[in-house]
C-alpha cells in the first residue's frame, strides 16, 4: 500500500487533506487490511462503511492486530464514520450516492456498497469494489429506485465474475444478459477474471482497456496505475 500510495501521489493527497473521504466497500482482506497506511496520513478522515461489518472490523478500525490472518493496524480512527444501511440511497453529494447491498460473501463476510454518479449530459456511472452482488443488481437498483437510472452510461470496478479460471456457463450467460444494459463504456478490473473481459470483447461491449503495469496482468482491463474518466 506504502509503494502504491506514493507511486501514484495519494500519500501526499491525503495529507492536504485533497482526498475528502474513504469508501470501504467490504471487508474482504485486499479491500479494507491495508487501512493503516491510509490512517498513516490522515487519521481524521471520514470513512463509509457497510451498516453489516463484523465486530472485528469494527474493532480494526479502532486499532488492532489479529496475529492468524496477519492483519495490522496500528492507527486508531479518529475521523466520522459513517455506517450505510442496506437498501438506503445515501446522497453523498450533487449526483452521487452510496448504497448497500445485504448478502453473505465468502470468508464470512457480509454485504457490499457500490456508489453511483450521475454523470452531466451522460448518465448514470456504477462504481464496485468486487460487485459480489452482481452487475445485474446493481444496474438493476439503479433502474428501479435512482432518478437518472433509466439511462445508463457506463461501469467501473470489479465485477466478479470469472475471477478464479475460465468461466462456467453460468457465469458466461451473465456477461451476455449485460447487453442488455446497453453501457457506453465499460472499465472492469480486479476480480471480474480475464475469461469474462475476453467474452466482453468478443461481443462487441465498449470496453476500456490498460496497460498492464505494476503488477496487473494483462492489458485487457484497466489496472494498476490507469485512468479512466467517464466526464
Amino acid at each position: 500500500m506504502e509503494k502504491c500510495l506514493k507511486r501514484e501521489g495519494v500519500d501526499k493527497m491525503l495529507k492536504s487533506g485533497e482526498i475528502e473521504a474513504l469508501f470501504i466497500s467490504h471487508e474482504h482482506l485486499d479491500h479494507f487490511w491495508g487501512l493503516e497506511t491510509i490512517l498513516k496520513y490522515n487519521p481524521k478522515i471520514t470513512i463509509f462503511i457497510p451498516s453489516t461489518f463484523h465486530s472485528e472490523g469494527m474493532h480494526f478500525l479502532r486499532g488492532a492486530t489479529f496475529m492468524v490472518p496477519g492483519a495490522k493496524n496500528g492507527i486508531p480512527h479518529q475521523g466520522k464514520l459513517v455506517q450505510f444501511k442496506p437498501g438506503h440511497i445515501n446522497r453523498l453529494y450533487d449526483g452521487c450516492a452510496g448504497v448497500l447491498f445485504d448478502l453473505p460473501i465468502v470468508v464470512r463476510v457480509r454485504g457490499e456498497q457500490s456508489l453511483y454518479f450521475n454523470v452531466k449530459d451522460k448518465g448514470i456511472v456504477c462504481v464496485s469494489g468486487c460487485c459480489h452482488q452482481k452487475i445485474q443488481a446493481t444496474a438493476d437498483f439503479a433502474m428501479n429506485k435512482i432518478q437518472g437510472g433509466d439511462k445508463l452510461y457506463g461501469v467501473y470496478g470489479g465485477l466478479h465474475i470469472a475471477p478464479f479460471g475460465p468461466m462456467k456457463p453460468k457465469q458466461e450467460a451473465m456477461v451476455k444478459d449485460m447487453g442488455k444494459y446497453n453501457f457506453k463504456k465499460i472499465a472492469c478490473n480486479h476480480c471480474t477474471g480475464e475469461a469474462a473481459v475476453k467474452k466482453m470483447i468478443e461481443l462487441g461491449y465498449p470496453v476500456v482497456k490498460g496497460t498492464a503495469r505494476y503488477g496487473s496482468t494483462s492489458d485487457l482491463y484497466v489496472g494498476n496505475g490507469d485512468e479512466v474518466f467517464f466526464g
